[in-house]
């Protein structure tokens, strides 16, 4: 049990995690960067502490910084959030050797799912269905790979076992491409993750995205929370997520839920996760597990009515799960979109002072942002500025719901995606429901070359 709890993350995950901790009457310390110091939740939590000069290599990545803040503090559990060091199985281990809570699954939990390979073999033996493609990394002999490639099939994809974010990958469509290929993945994937191993996978030519949440404890019980479709992205992205998946029969999303629950039981998961998957011709393949709270976890709450951050910390302090799967009766349709600090069209970041911000509000609207008039978006870290969500019957009504949303929203002093997200509401692919994930690149695409001239 633990009664404070340090944040370690800042923007609109850290103001969540705070608001979950007070609902519980737990204490809350934020940790800040010196470019941090007038965010909300700075200014709500019980203590405050700065760690740091703006750059996140001398703040929020320092772990023995962090750690050390948690200790002069008095907080005995942590709360990565999300990015920064939320999958870090070695922060998550230097938290518990230092005799405090991680707020998330287990080091070794972390670090199994995090290695494609390693998750890909443990899902297998769950009996989770799976890409086809190498049974683990990639051997060095040209001639081994070329062998594997031909059980594989062409277009395959070479992916970085350590990757993520989209990085570490490449599409190889015949056999010539594939030596270097493989070369210029593992070599980037060494530079970018530490690591060159590389496998191989059959290439979805237009996959939909879907991840299912789950739950689990330590007392033996997980569940599932519906699933979210994330399939308008741009590179690798996600831009927009909705609860249900248009057009997956229910059925086929009941087996996958379940299907992901055993494989929590089996690989002995505890915390908040999420499974995610590839979706192609009535099929469902496992890509990875993110092994925390996910950017769009509000979309699940607002379809079960179940608090994602606070069960999770319930979990942290050990009590059992508050409901039983039976007790998950999804109900309507949400739909997120994310609010970056970007040109609408160009995505180029801007950073600045926001002099006006008015968020939309009505029924069945939800808004999670720390953004307040006068605030200075740094340049230092992500983007994400604001999420606006809707909940409604159906998602033709939620759709409604979120054009009148971002009309209504006023965000002046930077540029911002709400322009973008609001015409997306009318694309008409998108509006019909159950674009793949090269929909939103392909649109935009078509879009600039209609408006450059001749």
């Amino acid at each position: 049990m633990f009664d404070t709890v340090l944040i370690a993350n800042r923007g609109e995950i850290a103001l969540r995690i705070l608001r979950a901790c007070r609902s519980l009457s737990l204490k809350t310390v934020a940790v800040y960067s010196e470019a941090d110091a007038n965010l909300r939740h700075v200014a709500l939590a019980d203590t405050k502490l700065c760690i740091g000069p703006a750059p996140a290599a001398r703040s929020y990545l320092d772990q023995d910084l962090l750690i050390r803040a948690a200790q002069l503090t008095g907080a005995q559990a942590v709360h990565p959030g999300y990015g920064f060091l939320s999958e870090s199985a070695r922060f998550a281990r230097a938290v518990a050797d230092a005799g405090l809570v991680f707020i998330g699954p287990s080091a070794e939990s972390i670090g199994r799912m995090g290695d494609k390979i390693s998750a890909k073999r443990a899902m297998l033996a769950a009996g989770v269905p799976c890409v086809p493609g190498s049974e683990g990394a990639l051997p060095e002999g040209p001639g081994a790979i070329r062998r594997i490639a031909a059980s594989v099939g062409f277009p395959l994809i070479i992916k970085a076992a350590a990757g993520g974010g989209g990085r570490g990958m490449r599409v190889v469509r015949a056999e010539a491409q594939l030596e270097s290929a493989v070369a210029m993945t593992r070599e980037e994937a060494l530079r970018a993750f530490g690591s060159a191993e590389v496998y191989m996978e059959r290439f979805l030519e237009h996959p939909r995205h879907v991840e299912i949440q789950v739950l689990a404890d330590a007392h033996g019980k997980a569940v599932w929370l519906g699933e979210r479709d994330c399939s308008m992205q741009r590179r690798h992205q996600k831009v927009i997520e909705e609860s249900p998946a248009p057009g997956i029969a229910r059925e086929l999303v009941a087996a996958l839920g379940a299907q992901c629950v055993h494989a929590c039981r089996e690989i002995g998961y505890v915390g908040a996760g999420t499974f995610e998957f590839l979706y192609e011709g009535g099929e469902f393949f496992f890509i990875e597990m993110n092994t925390r709270v996910q950017v769009e976890h509000p979309v699940t709450e607002l379809v079960t009515a179940i608090d994602v951050v606070v069960e999770q910390l319930r979990i942290a302090q050990g009590h059992p799960l508050s409901f039983a799967q039976a007790e998950v009766q999804p109900r309507g349709h949400a739909i997120e979109c994310r609010i970056n600090a970007e040109h609408p069209w160009r995505f180029t970041p801007s950073p600045g002072t926001v002099t006006h911000w008015t968020p939309p509000a009505g029924p069945g609207v939800r808004v999670e942002s720390h953004l307040e008039d006068g605030y200075t978006v740094p340049p230092h870290y992500d983007s994400l500025v604001a999420k606006i969500l809707v909940h409604a019957r159906t998602r033709g009504e939620a759709l409604a719901r979120m054009r009148v949303a971002l009309d209504e929203t006023v965000l002046e002093g930077v540029e911002t995606t709400v322009a973008l997200q609001r015409a997306i509401m009318d694309e008409p692919g998108f509006v019909e429901g159950g674009t793949d994930i090269h929909h939103l690149e392909h649109w935009l695409a078509a879009a600039n070359k209609a408006s450059t001239p001749s």
